[in-house]
């Protein structure tokens, strides 16, 4: 699924600090986006959403809080825009994180870091899920588990009824790494919100 013909493609801005966000902006790139990456709080300006990618949590929030004026200005964006988290920055996106750590707050789930192993523990599975097109592929590398979810979000995707895939609104939260894979749904449903 591409943006229709005749349609203003998005402009996604994808955190850039550290992670995976460069397969992101390959595959949103592919669903006919526009992509640019999100150094400081003038790149937030002029973009239609936000894609916090997977990486390591805590060298991102480190980053973040050496950077106050980024990190001020995600804590507002994230209130008010389209955001899709993935690994890392489904914990970045969390209103709770355990063991505990600072997050942005945006999304009513609490994660616990790392839930599912170490690096030597990454795989690859399906998950179930209400989006079309049946079982989704599910890369999971040193993944965050939501272990607690509000009644407002909703689980798109779920592992052994575990959820991995959930939305609030116009923010999304994967604990998986669908930019990792072949599969560009998750980006696609994402896509069609806006």
């Amino acid at each position: 699924m591409r943006v229709p013909t005749g349609k203003k493609a998005p402009t996604i801005g994808i955190l850039a600090l550290q992670g995976a966000y460069e397969a992101h902006a390959r595959m949103l790139s592919q669903l006919g986006a526009d992509c640019l990456w999100v150094r400081t709080a003038a790149d937030l300006q002029g973009i239609d959403g936000l894609v916090l990618p997977g990486g390591e949590s805590s060298t991102m929030l480190h980053h973040l809080q050496q950077t106050p004026q980024l990190y001020a200005a995600l804590q507002e964006f994230v209130t008010t825009k389209p955001c899709l988290g993935t690994c890392a920055g489904l914990i970045l996106l969390a209103q709770a994180v355990l063991p505990q750590q600072p997050s942005l707050g945006a999304l009513a789930v609490t994660v616990q870091r790392n839930a599912y192993g170490r690096q030597r523990d990454s795989h690859i599975t399906s998950a179930q899920t209400s989006l079309a097109g049946g079982p989704l592929e599910a890369v999971f590398i040193r993944a965050p588990r939501i272990t607690a979810l509000s009644p407002e979000v909703q689980v798109l995707a779920d592992c052994d009824g575990t959820p991995v895939l959930v939305q609030q609104g116009q923010v999304m939260g994967c604990s998986f790494h669908p930019e990792l894979g072949a599969d560009s749904r998750v980006h696609a449903y994402w896509l069609n919100g806006f």
